[in-house]
């Protein structure tokens, strides 16, 4: 499939096939929580689907469009962590298996979630190993099927669904949003649902947040090529793959995005106040996109802006070193 086949209809058509297998997880709003920013924040609890990250939506829409052959050869991905647990938990879903390549470094929480879900983990050194090429190297000696974290049509369409319940609870709520704001790894979760929402509300500004000094989404949009950075371990774990897709940058492109960046700083602040006002856990990636709407309070002010918080996969020891009270 290519990137003319991704669009609104493609997006419907994940939705049917997602139909109560998926969460719809709420759209929260907390008066503490504007007051803080000075905005409406209304904020897309993607912490609160199953495997604890909205990746389900774009993994199962993948699983569900192979066919038979290929669910019984198995299917592999690579993945900090919440893409693997999607594709894991998608395999024991539709009878197939997972093999998931993460860094050696992965969370805890999210290497344990792979497994819990059945799958094989193997690991490589991010130092001194590409992902893709230990992934393709696999899928190709063991005749498995790739489910891309990002770059896929039917990922970016599962994701999109994400947008598709915004709109619906917009509409529920009575709101028209000024904005939309999503953290950016790959650019499956931004495209699908800035595509969702904006199809019915064009006029919400759209807002991609990368890591501090790594945007390459944003330099991405701006040379109108795939930009890539160096992959480091990183706080924002969920947001740090070292490139974006094409298939994702086209599907941008048409929306006129604006690129912001937090540091993780910012989303340590973004995780206590998802915490305190929203009583939401939320990790560090998943949290860039309230991190940038509370770091940019005068961008913001005055408007109605949807935020999604779009995993809670966070080690133990990192949330109460985040959440500790200042010394």
């Amino acid at each position: 499939m290519t990137s003319m086949d991704f669009g609104i209809d493609s997006i419907r058509a994940a939705a049917q096939r997602l139909e109560g297998r998926v969460r719809r997880t709420p759209l929260l709003s907390s008066p503490m929580l504007d007051e803080l920013t000075g905005a409406t924040a209304l904020v897309k609890a993607e912490a609160l689907q199953l495997t604890g990250s909205f990746k389900i939506r774009g993994a199962l829409n993948t699983l569900l469009s192979l066919t038979d052959a290929e669910r019984a050869a198995g299917v592999l991905a690579f993945s900090t962590g919440n893409h693997g647990q999607a594709v894991a938990a998608s395999a024991r879903m539709t009878g197939s298996t997972a093999t998931i390549v993460m860094p050696q470094d992965a969370p805890r929480i999210k290497v344990d979630g792979c497994r819990w879900w059945g799958a094989e983990v193997v690991f490589y050194d991010p130092a001194t190993q590409d992902r893709e090429e230990v992934g393709r190297g696999l899928v190709a000696e063991r005749g498995l099927t790739l489910v891309h974290p990002y770059d896929d049509v039917r990922v970016m369409s599962g994701q999109g669904t994400v947008g598709l319940e915004i709109v619906d609870q917009l509409r529920e709520g009575g709101h028209s949003p000024d904005a939309i704001v999503l953290p950016c790894s790959g650019g499956g979760l931004s495209s699908g649902v800035i595509t969702s929402v904006r199809e019915t509300h064009p006029g919400a500004a759209p807002f991609v947040v990368e890591r501090d000094g790594y945007p390459k989404m944003a330099r991405s949009l701006a040379s109108g090529r795939v930009e890539k950075v160096p992959a480091v371990p990183v706080f924002l774990d969920a947001i740090g793959s070292p490139t974006v897709g094409e298939h994702t940058l086209a599907a941008l492109a048409r929306h006129g995005v604006t690129g912001l960046e937090v540091t993780d700083d910012q989303a340590r602040v973004a995780m206590r106040e998802a915490a305190r006002t929203l009583k939401l856990v939320v990790e560090p990636g998943g949290s860039a996109a309230l991190a940038a709407l509370i770091a940019q309070r005068e961008r913001f002010a005055g408007q109605t802006v949807v935020v999604v918080a779009s995993g809670g996969n966070v080690d133990a020891s990192v949330l109460a070193e985040v959440l500790a009270p200042a010394p």
